[in-house]
């Protein structure tokens, strides 16, 4: 199993990353190719002081090839693609096996 993890930032237009970022861009993720599981949260927060993120997103693949394949494929660089119309935060990505 492997997993992919952003991080968002606080954004400029809270209101419209949610809202964009639920209608429009979540559907895409579900189109990725080998995508076994997603989930999200708007309620981050740090276990002491401030978070620095607004919101998170994880999904899980069967293994790295497979993420990779679906972050190239023509629907991953569509998601990829679409980031800069709702996170003006910009998006921390990291992955990692589990």
């Amino acid at each position: 199993m492997h997993k992919l993890v952003v991080l968002y930032p606080e954004p400029a237009d809270p209101d419209h990353f949610r809202d964009y970022y639920v209608t429009n861009h979540l559907p895409l993720v579900t189109r990725l190719p080998g995508l076994l599981a997603w989930r999200y949260s708007f309620d981050v927060a740090a276990t002491a002081g401030q978070t620095p993120y607004f919101a998170v997103f994880e999904a899980e693949f069967a293994d790295a090839a497979a993420m990779t394949a679906a972050r190239a494929s023509p629907q991953g660089q569509q998601v990829t693609a679409d980031v800069a119309n709702y996170a003006t935060g910009g998006a921390v990505v990291i992955h990692y096996p589990v």
